[in-house]
């Protein structure tokens, strides 16, 4: 499958530029980016027209914590009814790949699907050997994860639990957004470490947003 991975547009979806000749396009969250449903619901439904009119054979999206639509099931329901593959801590069978989807990350702020760092371990008991792609919406800790803290120093601020588990399960790919570029680090891009290949979509840079995406995800094909 030719595949186009993004993650993190935030509502910026139609400055991307569609490639040709994709079969498949996989979306790490954060699709929209108001924390309050209200606000969050036009995003939404502007991101979902663009979404369906892709000419893309199979559509994969899981949420991120700015993604308040997620929240409501109908929401869910309606990408579901016309074709979209959505994934919420679960996996689906595409073009005879098994790929598992999830929205969780640690706690940060007051955002949607996030889990207290000491209990997210529970969370990835479910995942077995048997995944191709790992889709979650943040990245594993020590992986393409570097932001600045309050002092400006840099920090690795990836899921430990989610890493340990990924070392033991292995899946092919590894895909994620959540931590965006920084001043100092590069996150996005693409990284081999313990026969696993980690993907960082995110199209997004920190504190730049008003100028829009500053890459344009990233094409495999799987």
């Amino acid at each position: 499958m030719k595949t186009w991975i993004i993650s993190d547009t935030h509502g910026w979806h139609r400055s991307l530029v569609v490639p040709e000749d994709i079969d498949t396009i996989i979306h790490a969250g954060d699709s929209t980016n108001e924390y309050n449903l209200y606000a969050n619901i036009p995003e939404f439904h502007d991101f979902k027209l663009w979404f369906l009119e892709l000419p893309i054979k199979n559509k994969i999206i899981i949420a991120g914590n700015h993604d308040a639509w997620a929240t409501k099931k109908y929401n869910i329901d309606d990408l579901k009814s016309q074709g979209v593959i959505y994934l919420e801590h679960e996996a689906a069978i595409v073009e005879g790949k098994t790929i598992f989807g999830s929205p969780y990350t640690p706690t940060f702020g007051n955002w949607h699907f996030m889990k207290d760092r000491g209990k997210l371990n529970r969370y990835w008991e479910i995942l077995g050997t048997n995944i191709d792609i790992l889709i979650t919406h943040g990245p594993p800790k020590g992986i393409l994860d570097l932001t600045e803290n309050r002092d400006g120093t840099l920090e690795q601020c990836g899921d430990g639990a989610l890493y340990k588990k990924i070392i033991k399960v292995k899946p092919t790919y590894h895909i994620f957004g959540h931590i965006h570029d920084v001043k100092q680090c590069r996150n996005a891009g693409v990284l081999q470490r313990d026969g696993i290949t980690f993907i960082n979509a995110a199209v997004m840079k920190d504190e730049r947003f008003e100028q829009g995406p500053i890459n344009n995800g990233h094409i495999i094909n799987i």
